[in-house]
């Protein structure tokens, strides 16, 4: 009795330090790091970012058993957790700041001296990025979708290989697969990112001081408004371009008052200018420049270097290849007009089909893509997908700008209205900027609205309801509008458009 007794005692020793070592090695935490359990499910979408979520969300609300596969270990994707959220947060507390130093006491409120706190400024950006997150985790259990944290391979048309963050392997099948695995930043020759004093967007959210001087490479959105951000906390900023516009998508009328508004903010552009490499020097970096048409080369030396050049699609390591998804000369995959690949089952969406990059067009296929898989009237306009830049003055547009409208020989008018003729932009001192709508000279339908100034971002939707609606300038300009509202700027495009502006 008592031999077996000890033998008894033996065993349950062996077991807790076995059980000791799994929790030790898992980091605080059970982990075994045997293959888990497969997977049988109706959709499984693999990328948790705005697009991919949102199509998970859809699925499970719809019926569909539902997986979502996220490498990052946090949903939202690019835009939640390096992006368009935690960038937003920023625009705004640096505006906040640059307000307090520039425009308090024309308001009647007196200020001592006003300091930056880099590390509360960063914990307020992290923090509405961490509620968010954790709010998406609530959302896939309302609606029951699966969470598997991990990198996804596509090893057949149903079927996906799971790497887990935690370790092992788990299989899931599907009836469909959808991709939805975003963008990354594009690289440029010469440039080697270190996140340190050579920075994507995702080092420039999470910089450690003020820089002094900051060169962005790039004159898109996300250079723009990241410049923006650390200018207005003092930085010099500089923004190289290889072409001769910045936003070279944006209405050239507004495009030209919205860099007059950033060089009175003090931002420097070098347009037609190329980046022929980038180099420490110790203190900082030396970036070595040349005329993109050809000329004499030059120098700038920098703090910090944010590159801002664009992004393209994240396809690496999926397994297209092998089970033979067509991608096109830019790396997107191709679709048609149901998100279906060229592979029955396999389904893309978001960034890494053609379109706009923009999260809410990627939320919208999501949307859509899962309706069409249930057999729905799945539908996405890209003609009245919005654009916005979150700078102040912010630039927000939709539809076609005045040169497309032109090249396409469509006779059209043109209505503008300045905000300094705005009720509502004069009493909060925020005058800057204007509308302009395009509409058919025939039918009057409105075929695009550019906004230069305060909410820009806000003020647009309704232009966007308007057109997917088919809307006439009239139309806007015979709907009532509150008074005093930034809105009424847009009525007033409107009729100007169609007949005369009242306040202007």
């Amino acid at each position: 009795m008592a031999l077996r007794a000890n033998s008894h005692k033996l065993l349950q020793r062996v077991v807790l330090t076995q059980r000791w070592d799994l929790w030790r090695v898992g980091g605080g935490q059970w982990r075994s790091f045997a293959a888990a359990a497969d997977l049988d499910v109706d959709v499984v979408v693999v990328g948790g970012g705005p697009g991919g979520y949102v199509a998970a969300i859809k699925a499970g609300q719809l019926g569909f058993k539902t997986t979502c596969i996220e490498k990052r270990g946090s949903l939202g994707g690019t835009c939640l957790n390096v992006g368009c959220i935690p960038s937003k947060a920023l625009l705004h507390s640096s505006h906040m700041f640059h307000e307090a130093q520039h425009s308090f006491a024309s308001h009647g409120v007196k200020l001592g001296s006003v300091e930056v706190d880099l590390p509360a400024m960063m914990k307020q950006k992290d923090t509405a990025v961490t509620g968010l997150t954790k709010g998406i985790e609530g959302l896939f259990k309302k609606n029951k979708v699966t969470y598997v944290k991990g990198m996804g391979k596509i090893v057949s048309p149903h079927e996906v290989e799971v790497e887990l963050n935690d370790g092992g392997t788990q299989k899931v099948k599907a009836k469909h697969i959808i991709i939805a695995t975003g963008s990354e930043v594009k690289t440029l020759p010469g440039i080697t990112i270190d996140e340190k004093k050579i920075v994507s967007s995702t080092g420039a959210l999470v910089l450690k001081e003020v820089p002094k001087k900051l060169v962005v490479v790039g004159a898109g959105y996300i250079g723009l408004e990241m410049g923006s951000v650390w200018g207005r906390l003092g930085s010099q900023v500089t923004v190289v371009e290889f072409g001769d516009a910045i936003v070279p998508s944006m209405d050239a009328e507004i495009r030209k008052s919205f860099q007059r508004s950033l060089e009175k903010q003090k931002m420097k552009f070098m347009l037609k200018t190329k980046v022929v490499k980038v180099e420490d020097n110790g203190d900082g970096v030396t970036l070595s420049l040349e005329a993109s048409t050809g000329g004499s080369p030059s120098t700038l030396d920098a703090d910090i270097v944010l590159v801002a050049a664009g992004r393209i699609p994240n396809t690496k390591g999926l397994g297209l290849d092998a089970v033979g998804v067509k991608l096109d000369k830019f790396g997107r995959v191709e679709v048609d007009n149901h998100f279906q690949t060229n592979v029955p089952g396999v389904y893309a969406i978001g960034d890494v089909i053609p379109g706009p990059m923009l999260a809410h067009k990627a939320e919208e296929d999501g949307y859509a893509c899962v309706e069409l898989i249930a057999g729905k009237p799945g539908h996405v306009n890209y003609d009245t997908v919005p654009g916005v830049v979150y700078t102040h003055p912010e630039v927000a547009s939709v539809g076609k700008t005045e040169e497309q409208v032109k090249a396409s020989g469509i006779a059209y008018r043109v209505g503008k209205f300045p905000y300094m003729a705005n009720s509502r932009a004069r009493s909060i001192d925020d005058a800057e900027g204007m509308v302009k709508i395009i509409a058919d000279k025939e039918t009057d339908k409105v075929l695009g609205v550019h906004i230069m100034g305060p909410s820009a971002g806000e003020v647009i939707h309704e232009a966007c309801l308007a057109m997917e609606y088919g809307a006439s300038s009239e139309d806007i300009a015979r709907t009532c509008h509150g008074h005093p509202t930034l809105s009424e700027a847009l009525k007033e495009a409107a009729m100007a458009t169609y007949d005369k502006a009242i306040h202007f």
